[in-house]
């Protein structure tokens, strides 16, 4: 990203605290997204095993996917929580609260016993630690976007969300990683004690990120709210009652940036194991290269729709979607390791780049002193309603016909109904910057 170019009307210093603001926001967010994605691998590769050892094999991945699920629906209330606290008391209290919760949850994760040690209150645990990762990846997201978005130059506020959004792929493609490198373990020693390691090393990275996030300064635009007394006395009753249609619309506009992307990488690492033929080894190989395409490509989103118009910049990076996933899932279906790394490589320019844009997009919908809640609460519903079923539908599909094609139309439908979305919703508030906040009224003044 070209964020270094002298923007006209901004000082040396604003530009150096947004760069600052823009780093803090993605080493925060890369740290969330590795604790919430090892999760995802784990659920695809042992939890099932480990946790649900009564059940069959397909039922028990059914099971895993299923506690993979509660983490998403518990994230709009997490969106709720840290967004009321986001903005009623300011950004930075709240995201350090979430990499906190995080942290904690899941390093208690890697010290959880198994169903063979303690019976059936090992799922019931795992589900409440997946719950409160879910809390806190729901006060996570729209906190850093907001720490990167509002120390932006106005010019820059859709580049600079990028910063949040590079978190996800990196995150992940540390997740996968590290399970790549455990899963060279002996099925024995990795269904014991090997798939904990990440788990309890994601302790490391959080004190890490205390460290940055506690160094950083509450964001101007949230510094001025305060100062001028113009916060919300209850931030979900305004955005609710004020803007419910730009809430639905920004829920529909999420959905291809975070569902496809699950059903790529943690569906189609069972499948690929448990049905093609593909040792856990080879599939996450391929599923860490397309990542690292995701890294690469994924900041060109938000730089074709700071250049274009947003709405223009938004169909050609989401139209090549109805190729491009269709045909991975034949590539990978083959069998064949270099056809697979082709396809899922080739499937992660649309989404991927498009999510980039999205972070940009939602920020701009709400005014300040509800915006933490109001774009929170748009993308977590997004990630419950789509993303954390996508695993399970997924599998579901595949088990009830026995055919991939059904879940090739999910993944479309997916595009299509971010389509519905995320075009009235640039319609409806023109495709342009940010309108500054009202300072005659206490509370958000959205239709």
């Amino acid at each position: 990203m070209q964020h270094d170019a002298p923007v006209p009307g901004v000082s040396a210093t604003q530009a150096r605290d947004a760069r600052r603001a823009g780093v803090t926001a993605f080493v925060g967010t890369t740290i969330e997204w590795f604790d919430f994605y090892i999760y995802g691998s784990a659920s695809a590769l042992v939890l099932g095993k480990i946790f649900f050892a009564e059940a069959s094999p397909a039922v028990g991945t059914l099971a895993a996917f299923a506690t993979f699920w509660v983490g998403f629906l518990a994230r709009p209330l997490g969106g709720v929580i840290f967004g009321h606290f986001g903005d009623r008391y300011g950004r930075k209290k709240a995201l350090v609260t979430t990499l906190t919760m995080m942290g904690a949850a899941t390093f208690c994760v890697g010290l959880l016993p198994g169903y063979a040690q303690i019976g059936a209150a090992a799922p019931v645990l795992l589900v409440l630690l997946r719950m409160i990762q879910g809390v806190a990846m729901g006060g996570e997201w729209g906190g850093a976007v907001l720490i990167a978005t509002e120390y932006a130059p106005p010019k820059r506020k859709l580049l600079y969300g990028a910063f949040a959004q590079q978190g996800s792929p990196v995150g992940n493609l540390l997740a996968t990683l590290a399970f790549l490198g455990i899963a060279q373990l002996p099925d024995s020693a990795f269904e014991s004690w090997g798939w904990r390691v990440p788990f309890l090393f994601s302790a490391v990275l959080v004190a890490v990120g205390l460290f940055i996030r506690l160094r950083l300064a509450e964001t101007p635009e949230m510094a001025a709210a305060l100062e001028r007394k113009q916060t919300s006395k209850l931030p979900i009753k305004d955005v609710l009652t004020r803007s419910p249609m730009l809430v639905l619309l920004g829920m529909l506009a999420g959905t291809a940036g975070v569902a496809i992307t699950y059903v790529k990488t943690t569906f189609a690492l069972s499948w690929a194991t448990s049905d093609l033929g593909f040792d856990r080894t080879s599939f996450l190989t391929v599923i860490s290269l397309a990542l690292v395409v995701q890294v690469i490509v994924q900041p060109f989103g938000a730089v074709l729709a700071s250049k274009w118009p947003v709405r223009k910049a938004v169909l050609w990076m989401l139209l090549p979607e109805f190729v491009v996933l269709p045909l991975m899932f034949v590539l990978v279906g083959t069998g064949n390791f270099w056809l697979a790394v082709l396809g899922m490589g080739l499937a992660t320019f649309p989404h991927a780049m498009y999510y980039a844009a999205l972070a940009g997009i939602l920020a701009r919908v709400f005014p300040v002193e509800v915006r933490y809640t109001g774009m929170s609460l748009s993308y977590q519903l997004c990630t419950t309603l789509f993303a954390g079923t996508a695993p399970i539908v997924s599998q579901f599909l595949l088990n009830a016909t026995g055919s991939i094609w059904p879940v090739v139309a999910l993944g479309l439908g997916y595009t299509l109904v971010t389509l519905a979305g995320v075009l009235p919703l640039l319609a409806r508030t023109a495709a342009a910057a940010p309108q500054p906040a009202a300072t005659t009224t206490r509370t958000a003044s959205h239709a």
